[in-house]
């Protein structure tokens, strides 16, 4: 799958071209908007924003942390093995250190991630500090053609490049959650 991100200064606009494109087989999981005016974007029932959290770099940060947390967790319990301290006490004392370093770690890295805009999203601080509005759609390589021929009927779209998209299993998991949760009661 691709994203193909796109700049545009009108609300309307955008949700017109999400409606047309859900109309030709696109879901929901798959357009996104993102904006620094949320109170606008809210108006326009049609248009699905990004959520908070993937706004931030939030699960980048959590990763790297936890990445570095092991490393120290791990240096912890190999000081413990060549410091002989176990074997006079218990290891019980080191394990729970070494828990304790992985978790401070994992959470101080997620706090560095939430002051960070998304890495992918980085490149269009600018044109969101301007008042602008992104808006990117994952493509299944046979849609390719239908974006395309909806984007060519809105002038006011500008391209803005292709990325990486959502991967396709968790877009078909947030179809079958927002079925589930449309058939409930």
């Amino acid at each position: 799958m691709k994203r193909h991100y796109y700049i545009s200064s009108d609300l309307d606009d955008l949700e017109n071209v999400e409606q047309e494109l859900e109309a030709q087989g696109f879901t929901a999981p798959q357009i996104h908007v993102l904006s620094l005016n949320d109170a606008d974007v809210a108006k326009h029932e049609h248009l699905n924003e990004v959520e908070a959290v993937l706004r931030k770099d939030v699960v980048n940060g959590t990763i790297i942390g936890a990445i570095i947390g092991i490393l120290a967790a791990a240096v912890v319990l190999l000081l413990a093995h060549n410091s002989n301290l176990p074997e006079k006490t218990t290891w019980v004392p080191f394990i729970f250190l070494a828990i304790i370093v992985l978790g401070f770690c994992t959470w101080e890295g997620g706090l560095f991630g939430i002051q960070e805009p998304h890495k992918q999203f980085k490149r269009f601080q600018k044109q969101l500090q301007d008042g602008q509005h992104v808006f990117f759609v994952d493509t299944k390589p046979e849609q390719e053609n239908i974006l395309s021929q909806v984007v060519n009927n809105h002038p006011r779209l500008h391209d803005a490049g292709i990325g990486s998209s959502t991967p396709a299993l968790v877009i078909w998991w947030r179809n079958k959650f927002s079925w589930f949760m449309k058939s409930m009661p």
